[in-house]
């Protein structure tokens, strides 16, 4: 029998984990943190002090969204100094894990120093874009774990330790009855195309619920494109956690997931599978490899064809869309392939 690891998870700055609201990222830290715990290892969690864990707690500061709560806009350099206490915290103990598995962005890598080796970075963005590819450049014996292999395309073979794809904990949603309308769950961002998922649903004469926050980034796209086509069959309810989200999905025929970048995995369309609601996607990024066609949903290129496939959307059984996400998208699973990558680098080349 293998012995447990000492496994430090260091998460970002911005949202607690795991998150109150928005947060993908510290929702995968927290659900792979816990699943961890629950197969014996011995797991750190460090991250902001606002955040909730079974695991061993390292923090020092509240996370960036609970300074702003408390005091309104904070200084641009808040986030750069709470990453910066943060490490501080990771250095200070590093020498007491076997595995640092880094959630975070670029300055990690230089505080692992000779224990890069025994680190695992996820990057849970896109890996195409130049801030990426100098990063990589600079660090080639950084290992790295994609979250799809579509993700994985972008990343040089130097860094790649392996493909682990999401997973949530199976009792967080159950199967729900469906109905006639269909929903959205997103960022209401051009990336995510909520304007899109309003014309397929509305050319199939379904009604539509969108949840999501608005962009910060890119407030007029919601403002010019989104807002001229909400009416009663297409009502956005704002930003929800996972209780309305269970109500949202499991009452709904399907999801629509109009995707207009190269997404590196798309964490609703299992939370979806996980209420027996059948995903509509586009073909882009991870999702020919989350969606199976006629089985967990159907892909997409175009408007007409997402349109074409609500009408086929009866032909999925909700209770096998349940099962395919019961065998491959839970966080059990998750935490065992993140296992076997941490002992394939613990072991002596």
């Amino acid at each position: 029998m293998e012995s447990p690891l000492r496994i430090a998870q260091l998460a970002p700055v911005i949202y607690p984990v795991p998150p109150r609201g928005t947060g993908g990222t510290e929702r995968v830290v927290s659900d792979l943190t816990e699943a961890l715990m629950a197969m014996g290892h011995d797991v750190t969690l460090i991250a902001p002090s606002d955040s909730v864990t079974t695991a061993r707690h390292l923090s020092a500061h509240p996370s960036l969204s609970a300074l702003q709560a408390y005091h309104g806009p904070v200084a641009p350099g808040v986030p750069a100094a709470l990453e910066a206490v943060q490490l501080g915290l990771l250095a200070r103990h590093l020498a007491t894990f076997d595995i640092v598995h880094c959630h975070g962005e670029f300055a990690h890598a230089a505080v692992l120093g000779d224990r890069i080796g025994h680190s695992l970075t996820t990057v849970h963005w896109r890996l195409d874009e130049l801030d990426r590819k100098l990063f990589f450049h600079s660090f080639p014996d950084l290992p790295v774990a994609a979250i799809s292999a579509a993700q994985a395309r972008d990343l040089p073979r130097a860094n790649r330790a392996g493909v682990v794809h999401h997973g949530i904990p199976t009792d967080r949603f159950r199967p729900g009855p469906g109905g006639g309308g269909v929903a959205f769950v997103g960022r209401m961002t051009d990336q995510k195309r909520p304007d899109a998922a309003i014309r397929v649903a509305r050319a199939a004469g379904r009604p539509i619920r969108l949840a999501g926050g608005i962009d910060v980034g890119n407030p007029r796209y919601f403002a010019e494109q989104v807002v001229p086509l909400l009416g009663e069959d297409a009502v956005h309810v704002g930003e929800i956690d996972d209780r309305a989200k269970q109500g949202l999905l499991g009452e709904a025929a399907a999801l629509l997931f109009p995707i207009d970048w190269p997404e590196p995995f798309g964490l609703v369309m299992i939370e979806a599978m996980a209420c027996g609601t059948p995903v509509i996607a586009w073909d882009r990024g991870s999702v020919r490899e989350v969606v199976d066609p006629g089985v967990t949903g159907f892909i997409v290129r175009s408007e007409d064809e997402a349109v074409a496939a609500l009408a086929m959307i009866g032909t999925i059984d909700r209770a096998g869309v349940r099962e395919r996400f019961e065998a491959r998208f839970t966080a059990a699973r998750m935490a065992e392939d993140y296992v076997a990558i941490y002992r394939k680098l613990l072991t002596p080349r």
